[in-house]
């Protein structure tokens, strides 16, 4: 049985664009989790902030967790097939896309396995 899959995609915002490139998210990216979250390709995405400014050089702003059905989820790739869908105006959501990742100065992924503890 496939199991689910947890994926933290970490942001390391440049100064001062904290706030923009979350309403950006919101506006251009949020929309089409949330198609795939309804679809049932993701079964949970959260979105956190860190309460305090972090240092070090894997310190983060944000966090998006997103739980994907099974890895067979994760392969399937329907963002571009949505976004064209819910965006007409292509080039303006490419343009606010290119700005928001030009507001970071980081971004990783990291994807989690489960260590099972014993009872």
């Amino acid at each position: 049985m496939s199991q689910p899959v947890e994926i933290q995609y970490l942001y390391r915002t440049r100064w001062g664009a904290h706030d923009e490139f979350i309403e950006l998210f919101k506006r251009n990216h949020w929309p089409i989790l949330r198609e795939q979250l309804a679809a049932g390709r993701y079964t949970a995405v959260r979105m956190t902030t860190a309460r305090f400014h972090a240092q070090g050089p894997q310190s983060w702003d944000i966090m998006v967790s997103i739980t994907y059905r099974d890895w067979a989820a994760v392969e399937a790739h329907s963002e571009g097939a949505i976004a064209e869908r819910l965006y007409p105006d292509q080039d303006l959501f490419k343009a606010e896309e290119r700005h928001r990742f030009e507001l970071l100065e980081d971004h990783w992924d990291v994807v989690l396995s489960e260590v099972p503890l014993p009872a």
